[in-house]
Formats: C-alpha cells, structure tokens, sequence
C-alpha cells in the first residue's frame, strides 16, 4: 500500500459486472480531476487465446479437469503484484492489452486472441485503477492484496452471475450456451478456492441480489434488470462510514447489519458515486501531501 501512489483495485468473477463498476469509476475520475492508469486482469494471462485452448487440451489429458483462466497458474499473478508494487513505490510500471475482438483488435493493432507489447504505463498520474480476477488474491507467497489502498468486490449472487455471463458469451462472443456451461464447469473449483477467497480481502463489496425467478440460470431468456434487483453493500470497517448520511439520501435503503447498508437496485450508481467519491478524493489529497 502507498500514500504517494495508491492502487485501486476492482475484482469480480467472469460476467460480475466489473466493467459497469469501472464506467462509475471512470465518471468519478473525470469529475473530480483525477488522472488515472489503467490496468486489465486479462492483460495478465498466461496464454494467449491458442495457447490456452492447447493448455487446457494438454491438462484435460493429463486428468485435470480444472484448469481455467481463474486457475493461479493460468495467469501471471507474481508480474500483476510486481506492477503493483512498483506503482505504489515509484508511480510507474508496465503494462499490456488482451485483444478480445476484431474492434479491440484495430484499437490495438494486433490480432484477436493476443496480446499487445508490454509498455511503460503513462507518467504523472494520480492513481493505479486495476480491474479483472485477480485484484485480491493473497496466498503464501503472492500479496497482491496487500498492494492496493481500496479494494472492491462485485459478486452478484451465483445464479445472476451465471446469468448474465451466458448472456454475454452469446450475444457478444458467440458461443453456445453448452459451451458456456463446460467453462463454468471447469472454472468451479477455482471459483471456490481463488475468487469466493479474495472477497474477504476486500474493503468493499456490491452484491446484486435479483428478486426474480433465476433458479435455473441455464435457460433464463432474460438478465433480471435494476428494478428487479437489490444491492447489498458490505464494508470490511465500517468505521468512518455515514450510514444514516447514505440511508437518507438513497431512497428506499436501510441497514441490514452494522457493516452492510441494502438498496434498490437502480440506486447502485448513485450508492457508489455516494460511497466512493469521498474515499477517492481522500486518496488523492493525501496522496499530493505525501
């Protein structure tokens, strides 16, 4: 953790919701003056498209029938907390892009399934923004937790999640939800023992939590919306957090535990722009001091 170049790191499962969490960030920043870099979890893969799916061919093989990009080795995680560390020391690190697409893919200038060349992240900014799998992972020898200041957790209740990934691999990424379904298959022993693990690191989550019919995830033709939703917001310390302040301003909250406020799910951004706004100023100020 650095006061003089601090880290702020969302984390979520694959179709959680990151990237809505990132745009409020984005919003945040832009309102507040605040200069950010930005890093991507993906950019830390191991393999690039090709070579994961002869990875996974060559463990399932072997009788490993596990292996997934949430899997620790599946991913450069000692480099993802050495970029950390490095930004929180000197302001600087490197970074690089996965190219999900052929839009991502002209941005970029390189293929699809791969990865661009590694680059200096951009000087003088105010702050490391980090959004992907990974941003809270603490084991006996990575620490990736410990190197941010303000970690955030998006965990959509499983179901929801399942949800809206098959949603998105279909829509966007053209994928059968059959094939969807063996990912989320594979992916669920790492779901339990690398992603649950590092909400408990984290200082902050938002859990959607629909109140609709999402029992079976698999052959639901529709993602439950906002107005069919509640959020449950959990502080790790809620020490410094003015409950009664966001419950009179968010209509429709209240408290369902003294760490954990619950509003309407249409309110998420406006909860966040409440929640977050202040801590990042903090960071900031204190950051320009130091």
């Amino acid at each position: 953790m650095s006061k003089k170049h601090p880290i702020i790191s969302v984390t979520g499962s694959s179709g959680a919701g990151t990237t809505t969490i990132k745009n409020t960030f984005d919003q945040i920043f832009r309102r507040e003056g605040i200069t950010s870099v930005a890093i991507e979890g993906d950019a830390f893969h191991r393999f690039d498209r090709a070579g994961m799916k002869a990875e996974v061919a060559r463990r399932i093989a072997a009788g490993d029938h596990t292996f997934s990009h949430f899997s620790l080795d599946a991913n450069e995680l000692k480099r993802l907390e050495e970029v950390f560390r490095s930004y929180g020391a000197t302001g600087t690190g490197k970074k690089r892009h996965y190219v999900h697409d052929e839009k991502e893919g002209e941005l970029w200038g390189a293929a699809p399934g791969t990865f661009t060349d590694w680059s200096d992240l951009a000087p003088g900014s105010d702050l490391l923004f980090y959004e992907g799998l990974h941003g809270a992972v603490k084991t006996d020898d990575i620490d990736i937790a410990g190197q941010a200041d303000l970690k955030i957790g998006v965990v959509p209740v499983i179901n929801l999640e399942w949800t809206q990934k098959i949603h998105r691999d279909r829509t966007s990424r053209g994928y059968s939800t059959e094939a969807v379904t063996d990912t989320i298959l594979r992916r669920m022993h790492d779901y339990v023992h690398v992603i649950c693990p590092q909400f408990t690191e984290t200082d902050i989550n938002f859990q959607r939590v629909p109140v609709v019919d999402t029992s079976n995830p698999f052959i639901a033709r529709w993602i439950p919306t906002p107005d069919e939703s509640l959020v449950v917001i959990r502080f790790k310390s809620p020490r410094g957090i003015d409950f009664p302040y966001l419950t009179q301003m968010i209509e429709g909250s209240w408290m369902s535990r003294a760490n954990s406020i619950v509003i309407p799910g249409p309110k998420m951004d406006l909860a966040m722009q409440l929640i977050l706004t202040p801590l990042v100023a903090r960071m900031v100020s204190e950051s320009k001091r130091a």
